[in-house]
């Protein structure tokens, strides 16, 4: 088709034109015009216009610099169509916020996408002035229990920094450089450490393996850091997503949440003060009041009805406590992998005549759905979301960390707390730092329970990463996919490499044939995971720096 005629512009036109969007002739260009009120608004209007976008710039936002923001407070406040709020965005950093706030806000799911500092990757050693990095809560410090709190962070931070240069050491010894092997530019094989001959290459393999011993350092000490520890987030999201987020932080009973709600709603209202404006409006407000009101009533519920379940303090790590029985879900996953190239032939009809059909023909369609995939990023189709689990799990928070980031599954929890116990790594008993370990735990138990008598919320602030922690996980078998291959690579931390493993052969053992497809589970152990990742990476960066040919 010639789109000549409709994008006849005047000089003057594409002039101005050039200046707002990438192009003035294709039918595909992209919106350049800074202000992001303007560019929502104009895509809103577009969906409610016969004219090209283009034309309505020209018409409508031109002559009217105000036509974005009047547009927004017209559609957002007076119609309540919350949809145009996601054609507005905004990346905003937050800083030295405790663990328990980034976990709150990083549970929406929907709508933001989240970067966080890796307790993997940087050690929480460092001071600011004479003071370790964690959060100190007003009640805590207004209570009679403020002393004990900073005492039980500075020693868990104390035991944390000492403990680094030991456990380097210990994993030196028992996995030492030269039980690896490294690039040897000169022979173009691997070889180990004591026959490299090149300067280069000894340098290199030094770095790989200096790097991959700290990183399981890190791996290890952080089961001591406590929930206090102060971390910093990316987050890029769209305004109604942020606006949600913020309704859920005003409604917090934390003080650090409900002043990282104003901070955050002051600095969106830099960038997108459109799209948010609603939160301490009318409407926003009714919305806050209708989650503290549930809130208080679901409270008082769950005291009345569960005060005579006692805690359970030795649990499994991950209990599969709902599924679909193993023919129904064969049965709902090949009758949806037919639909979608059905010929109008309607799912209940496809359901009843795949239920009669023998286990051989059941088998050949599933099989086929995954018989193709060379690698975990070949995702199965959504087929298998028709079969779904649900777990719960009993895992260190540190681990609950690292599964919280997966947004394609439900996923509810309780308040952290030292009740059911904590895991000690081998590595820390066995490199002699088991009694620091568990004089650590035992500080932070006892301040939690002070804390919690009065300030149960307040008091997860004190509990370790390596205690454990109740949660479930509603989730399904596409998503399984995912998880379970990507958190059981070699490189993966061990805990929830661990956790994973389990998962999967939960699953494996009642629906064998929909998990026949998860080819890239790894179900070995390694002592030193990420060092093939390690040695990659290095191998890239020699690549990186060589002279071109």
């Amino acid at each position: 088709m010639n789109f000549n005629s409709v994008y006849d512009f005047s000089d003057k036109e594409k002039s101005i034109l050039d200046q707002h969007f990438s192009n003035t002739d294709k039918h595909v260009f992209a919106i350049t015009t800074p202000r992001q009120v303007d560019r929502g608004a104009l895509m809103s209007r577009y969906s409610r216009s016969d004219k090209t976008m283009r034309k309505i710039f020209l018409d409508e936002f031109i002559t009217n610099p105000s036509r974005g923001k009047e547009f927004y407070s017209k559609i957002l406040s007076e119609y309540g169509d919350d949809s145009v709020a996601e054609l507005g965005e905004a990346q905003i950093a937050i800083e030295w916020v405790s663990n328990i706030a980034a976990k709150k806000i990083e549970d929406q799911r929907i709508g933001l996408s989240y970067l966080e500092k890796s307790s993997r990757y940087i050690p929480f050693d460092q001071k600011v002035g004479n003071t370790y990095k964690y959060y100190r809560d007003e009640k805590i410090l207004g209570s009679k229990y403020a002393d004990q709190y900073i005492e039980s962070c500075d020693y868990a931070f104390d035991v944390y920094s000492k403990s680094i240069s030991v456990m380097q050491k210990f994993i030196s010894e028992i996995e030492p450089i030269d039980d690896f092997v490294y690039f040897d530019s000169i022979s173009k094989i691997e070889s180990p450490f004591s026959k490299l001959i090149g300067e280069q290459d000894i340098e290199s393999a030094k770095k790989v393996y200096n790097s991959t011993v700290r990183s399981k350092t890190l791996d290890i000490l952080r089961n001591l850091l406590p929930a206090a520890t102060l971390t910093n987030l990316g987050i890029t999201g769209n305004g109604r997503a942020f606006e949600y987020l913020l309704t859920k932080l005003y409604c917090s009973e934390l003080n650090e949440l409900k002043e990282l709600a104003r901070l955050v709603n002051s600095e969106l209202d830099c960038v997108i003060p459109s799209f948010i404006k609603r939160v301490n409006e009318k409407h926003g407000k009714s919305l806050q009041l209708f989650m503290i009101n549930t809130n208080k009533e679901i409270s008082k519920l769950t005291d009345k009805y569960l005060c005579d379940i006692q805690p359970d303090f030795s649990p499994a790590d991950v209990r599969l406590i709902d599924y679909v029985d193993n023919k129904d879900a064969e049965v709902k996953v090949a009758s949806a992998i037919l639909y979608e190239n059905a010929h109008g032939q309607s799912l209940h009809d496809i359901i009843k005549l795949v239920g009669s059909f023998p286990q051989e023909r059941i088998n050949e369609i599933i099989s086929a759905y995954t018989k193709f995939r060379e690698n975990r990023r070949h995702r199965p189709g959504r087929a298998f979301e028709m079969v779904e689990y649900l777990f719960e799990m009993f895992t260190n928070f540190g681990m609950f960390r690292d599964l919280h980031r997966h947004r394609i599954l439900t996923m509810e929890r309780q308040l952290l707390s030292t009740k059911h116990g904590y895991d000690i790594p081998k590595e820390i008993i066995d490199s002699g730092l088991e009694k620091d370990f568990k004089d650590c735990m035992s500080l932070s138990k006892n301040t939690y329970e002070n804390i919690a008598k009065t300030l149960p919320i307040e008091g997860q602030y004190a509990v370790n990463f390596a205690y454990k922690y109740p949660y479930f996980m509603k989730i399904n078998l596409r998503e399984l996919y995912h998880m379970i291959e990507l958190r059981t690579i070699a490189q993966g931390h061990p805990d929830y490499r661990y956790i994973c493993q389990q998962i999967y052969k939960k699953i494996n053992d009642i629906h064998p044939l929909l998990t026949k497809g998860m080819k890239f589970v790894d179900l070995n152990q390694y002592e030193l995971g990420r060092f093939d990742t390690e040695k990659r990476r290095e191998m890239k960066r020699r690549e990186l720096l060589s002279p071109k040919n």
